[in-house]
């Protein structure tokens, strides 16, 4: 399929397939959970963990709801896979579209860049939170590797980049690091 098809399939779902939740309602109950995290754990490291244990998780769940509303097949190709994220999967959970972007040579490796990122609306981090390292949006990160678990792809996924520290966009690196073989679950024949 190419970027435009990928895209319209998720338009088409943002439109017609999603049951929308008030997006102020779904920030602040992010914030909240954020800012919980930091007084259960009070070290940013162990708060970014968690946020990541928590996204994949969701990632693990969402993927087959973007399979059923979409009709979506699994990918041929890392690249597939790719726009299939953001065209796709950014589109029908949070109605924005990251750019593809900085490919690595071997095609293991590419960048979503997001001009903008809903969870970070309404929100400043203290100076000492970004100091130490609190990539306050990092539940995407494990929403995305939990998604590409499930289709079978064992990723890295970080934030490189957030204008939640300053820079002029997110950029979330995605990175391949195997295809994993299926397997049939015990006592499955």
């Amino acid at each position: 399929m190419s970027t435009k098809q990928y895209k319209a399939i998720g338009e088409e779902a943002w439109k017609n397939s999603v049951e929308k939740v008030n997006a102020e309602l779904f920030i602040f109950t992010y914030g909240s959970l954020v800012v919980q995290l930091v007084k259960d754990y009070e070290d940013y490291g162990a708060v970014n963990k968690q946020l990541d244990k928590i996204g994949y998780n969701i990632g693990m769940r969402l993927i087959d709801d973007i399979l059923a509303r979409t009709g979506v097949e699994r990918c041929g190709d890392f690249h597939s896979t790719a726009e299939v994220i953001s065209k796709i999967g950014f589109k029908v959970f949070l109605n924005i579209t990251p750019s593809v972007q900085n490919w690595s040579a071997d095609g293991k490796e590419f960048s979503l860049i997001l001009d903008d990122n809903p969870l970070n609306d309404f929100c400043e981090l203290p100076p000492k939170a970004i100091q130490d390292g609190l990539w306050y949006s990092n539940v995407l990160c494990g929403v995305i590797r939990g998604a590409l678990e499930i289709m079978q792809m064992q990723t890295e996924v970080a934030f490189v980049r957030d204008t939640l520290h300053g820079a002029e966009v997110s950029e979330i690196r995605v990175k391949l690091v195997r295809i994993l073989d299926e397997e049939v679950p015990a006592n499955d024949e």
